[in-house]
């Protein structure tokens, strides 16, 4: 989870009153974007190296079942390690407000260089969707489905795509506020079988791999935009607009987009179709496969701010010790001056006519 929307010119929000300043140790830098179940901040690590932060809402933190799955997930997803993922470095499930740190990923979402930028060239597209099949490889391995991967979700970097939130929706899916009007996901982007409710498996991220490669080749999500509930009926119910779509992307978007998951194609058939839809007998990406105007939000986003100094102050010195008064050498001819006698006796001087003046002159 790099960050959530980020668009031109804001993609580092300054931090705001209601924002905390350091979660766990880790002083915030700015902000990222958010989503529906927190906030996205940038920070370091001790070493240098930055890092995404997502701190759950407060209203997820106050859901126990939330915070089961929430603890079953990210465990999980600290084992994912694959090159075209963004690994879970750092979390904490069991604070007032739980959070997780990703590795920060300098590189527009799909979905921001399509809006900014328009449809990418079908050879940018083969070799996304290679990236996020080999992501899906490593996710399923680890015993994960994503159920959220959209355009939002995947990063463009500038040795390939990166994935990010897999499996995190998972937690909230049976919380108390899923059903009292939290959307988690998006419908344009979920699979007929998340529309109606029925179970989820890996070939729910394969339709939604459809539906990803969809819209970086059209610009537009397959089953069109509008209201969630006229969006999730043509998922279920009709087929996707794929009209403009190039023809060698058609048979694998097609595909994907079965409506029975088992028509689906399987990871490792994804792969095989890109290389062939690809003339090489094997998928390289060369140093530049995102075209000039999407690399260029690259180099905006790698120039991360640093954390604001502290602003606590430090502690006051202690102030100096007063200087001490020497004592008053003695007078001429005069016994040299003692420690001046108890406050009773000098009450008892006074009483029998030894005034107070001197008493003092007397060292008394």
């Amino acid at each position: 989870m790099s960050g959530g929307p980020a668009h031109q010119g804001t993609v580092f929000q300054p931090l705001e009153d209601d924002d905390p300043r350091s979660v766990a140790g880790y002083r915030l830098a700015a902000r990222l974007g958010a989503g529906g179940m927190g906030k996205v901040y940038l920070s370091y690590t001790p070493g240098g190296r930055p890092v995404a932060i997502k701190v759950i809402r407060p209203d997820f933190a106050e859901d126990a079942e939330f915070r089961r799955r929430f603890a079953q997930e990210v465990k999980s997803a600290q084992r994912v390690q694959g090159l075209y993922t963004a690994p879970v470095i750092d979390a904490d499930t069991d604070a007032r407000q739980p959070w997780l740190a990703t590795a920060y990923v300098p590189g527009p979402s799909l979905a921001d260089a399509v809006q900014a930028h328009g449809r990418l060239p079908v050879d940018t597209v083969l070799l996304l969707v290679a990236g996020i099949a080999e992501a899906l490889q490593v996710i399923h391995g680890a015993g994960i489905v994503h159920r959220d991967l959209k355009p939002a979700n995947v990063l463009l970097a500038a040795d390939g795509p990166r994935v990010i939130d897999f499996g995190i929706a998972r937690a909230a899916d049976a919380t108390s506020l899923t059903g009292s009007g939290v959307t988690i996901g998006t419908p344009s982007f979920m699979s007929p079988e998340q529309a109606a409710g029925r179970t989820v498996t890996a070939a729910t991220d394969i339709f939604a791999l459809g539906q990803v490669t969809a819209y970086a080749a059209l610009g537009s999500p397959a089953f069109g935009e509008g209201t969630s509930h006229g969006v999730l009926y043509r998922i279920v119910h009709e087929e996707p607009q794929l009209d403009g779509l190039p023809d060698r992307l058609r048979e694998l978007v097609t595909r994907c987009l079965a409506k029975d998951p088992e028509a689906r194609p399987s990871v490792t058939d994804i792969l095989a179709l890109c290389q062939a839809a690809s003339d090489q007998t094997a998928l390289r990406r060369p140093e530049e496969w995102l075209p000039g105007a999407v690399a260029a939000d690259i180099t905006t986003r790698a120039a991360a701010p640093a954390p604001a100094a502290a602003t606590t102050p430090p502690p006051p010195a202690p102030p100096p010790p007063a200087p001490r008064r020497p004592p008053r050498p003695p007078r001429s001819g005069s016994p040299a001056a003692g420690p001046p006698p108890p406050p009773h006796r000098r009450a008892a001087r006074w009483e029998r006519g030894v005034s107070p003046a001197a008493d003092a002159a007397a060292g008394g």
